[in-house]
């Protein structure tokens, strides 16, 4: 592998660690005032732990859905989603549509500056 091609698997890499990282706080900050005004109200810490992990997992997907140019597959992605956290999403739905909108944006937006700074090296 040349160093050239290392350095793109580099980049890769820790756009998408960064991307991970930072996407709770992004989420966080961005959900506060939602959450104040009591969307989150009755959500336990089962719930909220599940959708650190679905995050998470949503991020890294779509950051390879994008590099691969798999759009389709992000509203697939975005569909299952909804259909296997239906029961949560039916208690709050407000709250969940607005945290996965927010989720997919940043990590769609991050993956593109990723497949930018990429195809430019």
């Amino acid at each position: 592998m040349s160093a050239q091609e290392l350095s793109k698997v580099a980049v890769i890499i820790l756009g998408t660690v960064g991307l991970t990282v930072t996407s709770g706080l992004v989420l966080a900050r961005i959900m506060r005032p939602i959450a104040k005004d009591g969307f989150a109200a009755g959500l336990d810490e089962r719930v909220r732990d599940t959708g650190v992990v679905v995050g998470k997992c949503e991020n890294v997907l779509i950051v390879g859905f994008v590099l691969v140019g798999a759009y389709t597959a992000l509203t697939v992605l975005f569909a299952r989603k909804a259909l296997v956290r239906r029961e949560d999403m039916s208690r709050n739905s407000l709250y969940f549509l607005a945290g996965t909108m927010v989720n997919v944006t940043y990590s769609i937006v991050a993956a593109l500056a990723i497949r930018a700074v990429v195809s430019r090296m």
